[in-house]
């Protein structure tokens, strides 16, 4: 396995129903089945889909041939979480022929409902707690440790003041390496390096500044290597491409570099994936700029 297969095997988690692509259900299944038989899908992770729209996912796949292999879920939790991971683990009985749900994300900001959503999943789901960057989350990602479960950060969305500082993203992703959680982010990744995009697909869009997920995911990986947290900073916020150098055996940025052994660490250990509403812009622009990958 490359470098780059090391870091993004599996990394983007298809959110089509969300904003700014704001899919129908038979549409973004269509997409996502499609991807799955592409050259490119070694990148793609689960289905992402809201525990609501459970019914519609089901009246899609009835006439949308998943194929022979089940669709991979991870399911959103509304603010009745226990009824919710229920709901979800009713469907997986239901339709397990056809879809694998394994994965539940929930937004939580309060110590106390942390445990209790570890309790209601038990051991059948992975789940991620979507907490705040700001204020100081240590004591809910110490929460987070403490049940076993992972964390997920909001990176994102489809107006300026929805991007959270690089000095609160540096932050939370240090409280997760302090503590050994796992953690997953979403929204506003859909390119490979930082700079300035279009925040939706109207045809006049707002513009804003947003993350690369290469930038994230590299920034974890050096964090994890030693690097302190103004370097880190200065990982997010690169705008120049130039500054990563992607081999074929590992990843450089202005002269630091890991192999491919440190980022697959950095999957398994660290940064899980990322949702996005997008497959082909995270892809299609990766492979502009490494085509052999």
């Amino acid at each position: 396995m490359n470098a780059v297969r090391a870091l993004l095997t599996g990394v983007v988690d298809y959110a089509g129903l969300f904003p700014p692509a704001a899919l129908d259900m038979p549409t973004a299944v269509r997409n996502y089945v499609g991807y799955r038989s592409e050259p490119s899908s070694w990148m793609l992770g689960r289905f992402v889909v809201p525990v609501a729209k459970l019914d519609e996912l089901a009246a899609a796949i009835e006439h949308i041939n998943p194929g022979s292999k089940p669709i991979g879920l991870s399911v959103l939790c509304g603010s009745n979480m226990s009824d919710d991971i229920e709901a979800a683990l009713a469907f997986q009985n239901a339709h397990g022929s056809d879809v694998t749900v394994d994965v539940a994300e929930a937004r939580v900001v309060r110590v106390e409902d942390i445990a209790s959503l570890a309790v209601s999943a038990g051991d059948q789901l992975e789940i991620f707690a979507e907490l705040p960057s700001d204020p100081d989350p240590r004591e809910l990602i110490a929460a987070v440790a403490r049940a076993g479960i992972s964390a997920k950060i909001r990176t994102g969305g489809v107006t300026r003041d929805a991007f959270p500082s690089a000095a609160n993203v540096v932050r939370f992703i240090r409280r997760c390496l302090d503590a050994q959680v796992r953690f997953k982010a979403t929204a506003g990744l859909h390119h490979p390096f930082r700079a300035e995009y279009a925040l939706t697909y109207d045809a006049s869009p707002p513009r804003g500044m947003m993350f690369g997920y290469l930038n994230v995911f590299l920034a974890t990986a050096f964090m994890r290597h030693g690097v302190n947290d103004d370097d880190a900073r200065q990982i997010l916020e690169e705008q120049n491409p130039s500054a990563f150098v992607i081999a074929n055996d590992a990843i450089s940025w202005r002269g630091r570099s890991l192999d491919t052994n440190a980022l697959r660490a950095l999957r398994e250990e660290a940064a899980v994936s990322f949702g996005s509403c997008s497959f082909r812009e995270p892809v299609d622009e990766l492979q502009s700029l490494a085509p052999t990958v």
